[in-house]
């Protein structure tokens, strides 16, 4: 059996977790760290944690206070449960300036036109099927905080 490092042990339950271990991220865990990305927002006005990684799945909490990059992901499904504020999903369309690998099957773009926007509030729910690209809007001077579940097309 492979010894670990102590220290090591301290932060994995924030990035791997194994395949059955059991979760829990309890409304006040996920407020407090919902505070934390607050003030570390990025120039892409987002910020993220992931808040485990099970190697074939993975749980993030993501805050946004403007529109997000549009991205598509050919192999990966998304699903995301609204905790606070609104914006809206704008899924389908065509990306502008699309770059990314085939290899990896993810690509973000500078623009998404022509695609159904959806409103979106806490509560809310979404699957976001693999393949179709989809980005977040978020009107001025909002935010909107959800966490995503990602998993590979096709349960595998």
């Amino acid at each position: 059996m492979m010894r670990l490092c102590p220290f090591l042990l301290l932060f994995a339950p924030s990035f791997a977790a194994e395949e059955s271990s059991f979760a829990l991220w309890t409304t006040s865990a996920i407020e407090q760290r919902e505070a934390k990305l607050v003030k570390t927002v990025a120039a892409d006005h987002s910020s993220r944690e992931t808040l485990a990684d099970y190697g074939d799945h993975r749980f993030r909490l993501l805050y946004r206070d403007a529109d997000g990059f549009p991205e598509e992901h050919d192999k990966i499904v998304d699903v995301v449960m609204v905790r606070s504020g609104e914006g809206a999903l704008m899924l389908g369309g065509t990306m502008s300036s699309k770059k990314g690998s085939a290899a990896t099957g993810e690509y973000l773009g500078t623009g998404l036109a022509g695609g159904e926007v959806h409103p979106l509030t806490v509560g809310d729910i979404v699957h976001i099927p693999a393949g179709i690209p989809h980005s977040f809007l978020v009107p001025a001077g909002q935010h909107i905080t959800y966490v995503l579940l990602k998993f590979p097309r096709g349960g595998h």
